[in-house]
């Protein structure tokens, strides 16, 4: 059974993150998934979440290609939880910005060398599927609104 481990904030959860996902899930027999604590959230979006980290949560685990879902440790202590997990298989987002290097060079040194890398390419239109831009869009027709 090889295990896939991917990441995510999951803020306004869209049809972009569900094809992420999607394509996670190909890549093994168990896909588990890492929500984004509010507090690592905000860090790196440079806001708060407009959902909390357990609204987040029970969106994921409701998924169907998700196996498991989990909130990352406080902090974004991101390679402990892939110390804990010990995947077969890392699925990183198009936009997240992980060091690939960096992340390789870490699973080596940790007993991890058989981890694969996999990059997920955005297959789907990134101006339309990406929270940010769906959160631009949202803003945009409310002012119209009022």
């Amino acid at each position: 059974m090889k295990t896939v481990l991917a990441f995510g904030c999951f803020d306004i959860l869209h049809f972009g993150h569900l094809r992420y996902l999607q394509k996670a899930k190909a890549l093994g027999s168990r896909l588990i998934v890492v929500v984004a604590r509010d507090k690592t959230a905000k860090l790196i979006k440079g806001r708060r979440p407009f959902f909390d980290e357990k609204a987040r949560l029970a969106m994921i685990s409701s998924l169907r290609p998700v196996s498991k879902a989990l909130l990352g440790h406080e902090g974004g202590a991101k390679y402990a939880i892939i110390s804990e997990i010990r995947p077969d298989i890392i699925a990183l987002g198009y936009d997240q910005r992980e060091d690939d290097a960096r992340l390789r060079q870490w699973l080596d040194a940790n007993g991890l060398e058989k981890t694969k890398i996999v990059r997920i390419r955005h297959a789907e239109n990134a101006e339309v599927y990406k929270s940010s831009k769906a959160l631009a869009r949202l803003k945009k027709c409310v002012m119209k609104e009022l």
